[in-house]
């Protein structure tokens, strides 16, 4: 019950504008009456244990009393060895009781335990220590004849035997219909998967024999929607430097300020954030509620500057921002990028054509490669879909459009 009142409370502006306040409150009715019906069968078996605890004491005292009177009537037991018994009695009758408190915290405790050790017990199919690490990387990335398909659907192939260059400190767009394999792309590079079939190479060494934890220390993500923590905006800056550390069990977010005030000017976020009253101290609320949506994006580029990373992967970046601040994030991007391997997912054709190689991705499979001009001339999805752009039929066309084109 707590969870739906947590999510309905965190989501309150999207159930008011769809007026569904009733029905979530009937949502929360019924869950509280699940737990209600729960714990009412709960409590009806520690009452019955205990009832049977509390009987079995008292029991045991009226036989003491019954059998020991006897005795001293027979004069084969003194009146002061029936006391003695009695009150052992007694002493063992309340520590009877007191199991059944006991077994209500232990059947509680045991719920919960089964639960935290099956996670313990669980074994990461990728390790995040104790692969190699190399002593400086240029940056390149190829991928040979890749296929994956997600555990949850293994019978149907997400990428299909795709293969892919990145040169070192190129530009490579992904761009395509809406699930064809471009964001599982940027997840295989961060390593959050194993491809189900081909490899691929960071400067010719394999991605799977590598530490998993170096390697993200060499990648930097930029998404659609930034994850910001809910503290100050100078410590999800310094949150990079952390990351970037080469220990960063040790690392502090107490970041020195001159590093972070360089990476907002880089990130074209220095001027917002000053003009907030408490400036680079400021905090920004729970998943950074108290701010736009360019501003997020802003800090989360800062937070990428400060990582220094030798690859970045910028993931529909600008996609959810108006015209005005895609321009801004835009500007402070193309900063990022500079002698960086980057590998860019967009669908907007503004923030791909300047690319050093853009690849569409259709159904798992890249099916054209090349730049700008060369894709031009091939007269395919690409170039149908700048053609769409001369004839003034969209000032910001979108690359997801190609999926319309596709079917059609």
């Amino acid at each position: 019950a707590s969870s739906v009142a947590q999510e309905a409370i965190s989501s309150v502006r999207t159930v008011r504008s769809f007026s569904m306040e009733a029905r979530e409150a009937n949502r929360y009715v019924r869950a509280v009456d699940s737990s209600y019906a729960i714990g009412k069968r709960k409590a009806l078996a520690y009452g019955l244990f205990g009832s049977v605890i509390g009987t079995v004491g008292q029991f045991a005292i009226i036989a003491v009393l019954w059998y020991g009177g006897v005795l001293v009537i027979d004069r084969q037991m003194s009146l002061a060895s029936l006391t003695s018994f009695l009150l052992y009695t007694i002493m063992i009758a309340a520590c009877l009781g007191g199991l059944s408190d006991l077994f209500s915290s232990m059947m509680n405790a045991l719920g919960a335990s089964v639960r935290v050790f099956q996670l313990l017990d669980r074994q990461p199919r990728l390790a995040l220590t104790g692969g190699e690490t190399l002593a400086s990387i240029a940056g390149q990335l190829h991928f040979h004849e890749v296929s994956f398909s997600y555990p949850a659907r293994s019978d149907a192939l997400v990428l299909e035997k795709v293969s892919l260059s990145i040169e070192p400190s190129t530009v490579v767009a992904l761009c395509g219909p809406s699930g064809g394999g471009k964001s599982t792309v940027v997840g295989l590079i961060e390593r959050w998967y194993e491809p189900t079939a081909g490899a691929i190479f960071v400067d010719s060494v394999p991605l799977a024999s590598l530490d998993a934890s170096w390697w993200r220390r060499q990648v930097a993500l930029v998404a659609q929607e930034p994850v910001l923590f809910a503290c100050s905006i100078r410590e999800n800056i310094g949150y990079g430097c952390a990351a970037s550390a080469s220990d960063p069990l040790e690392a502090s977010l107490d970041v020195p300020l001159d590093p972070v005030l360089a990476a907002a000017k880089t990130a074209n976020a220095h001027a917002f954030i000053s003009a907030f009253p408490d400036g680079y101290e400021t905090c920004v609320g729970e998943r950074g509620l108290q701010l736009s949506g360019g501003q997020k994006q802003r800090i989360a580029i800062a937070r990428a500057v400060l990582m220094s990373p030798k690859v970045l992967l910028l993931d529909e970046a600008t996609s959810a921002l108006d015209a005005e601040s895609e321009h801004i994030v835009q500007e402070a991007i193309d900063r990022l990028m500079a002698d960086r391997t980057t590998l860019v997912v967009a669908h907007r054709l503004s923030t791909v054509r300047s690319a050093h190689c853009i690849c569409v991705v259709s159904k798992g499979r890249v099916i054209e490669k090349g730049t700008h001009e060369e894709l031009l001339l091939t007269a395919g999805l690409y170039a149908q879909l700048v053609e769409r752009q001369m004839a003034g039929k969209g000032s910001r066309p979108d690359l997801s459009e190609l999926d319309t084109m596709a079917s059609g």
